[in-house]
């Protein structure tokens, strides 16, 4: 798969919740960047299917994003692309992917 990426991702791990076409499911977060994350799930999504997709933030409060899916590994997860998100919102994105240099063992940059 040919990768469309601009933004470096981060392997981390957050707990999410999605609300799709046909479901509305608690999730984890696998990577995140400023442009979108990879979201491990076992549940069917469609490639193009429109999402909100929320992350807990490390106090509790939950970052509202609203998302397309732009692939699918079935029965590991798939690939979220962010669209749109304001600037309130992509900063507190790099807020929270400027906690791995803090934590070096939990959080990775991954090409």
């Amino acid at each position: 798969m040919k990768e469309n990426r601009t933004e470096l991702r981060y392997d981390i791990s957050l707990t999410a919740r999605w609300q799709g076409s046909a479901s509305n499911q608690n999730v984890r977060i696998g990577d995140l960047s400023e442009g979108g994350c990879y979201v491990d799930s076992i549940l069917e999504v469609l490639v193009g299917e429109a999402l909100l997709l929320e992350i807990q933030m490390p106090d509790g409060e939950w970052l509202e994003l609203h998302g397309v899916v732009v692939h699918h590994n079935p029965r590991l997860g798939f690939g979220v692309r962010f669209v749109d998100p304001d600037e309130s919102k992509r900063h507190e994105i790099r807020a929270l992917l400027r906690l791995e240099t803090d934590h070096p063992i939990r959080w990775q940059k991954i090409a």
